[in-house]
């Protein structure tokens, strides 16, 4: 059996919904941080060295939302030209 629950809401009113808590003010406190220390780029090799600090678990960090990043990507992609994996259909 398969059931199918549509829901019309704004992403605020889910957000309540879900209980999650309101990051607004922290998230744009951190992207002006971010903004003001990119400002100063003037290479690649400085927005790596800002990127690597900036960066919760530094390098590790990166490089493991890289790779989520990465296999999202190869699974969208795969589903797009069929060659992503199905489930037989319950009936």
């Amino acid at each position: 059996m398969k059931v199918q629950v549509e829901i019309d809401c704004t992403p605020e009113e889910a957000r309540r919904f879900m209980g999650l808590p309101d990051v607004e003010k922290a998230n744009k406190v951190y992207i002006d941080a971010v903004a003001k220390a990119m400002g100063g780029v003037t290479n690649v090799d400085q927005l790596q060295e800002y990127a690597k600090n900036l960066a919760p678990m530094g390098q590790f960090g990166l490089k493991l939302f890289q790779n989520f990043i990465d296999s999202g990507t190869a699974f969208t992609e795969g589903a797009k030209s069929g060659g992503g994996s199905k489930k037989p259909a319950d009936d």
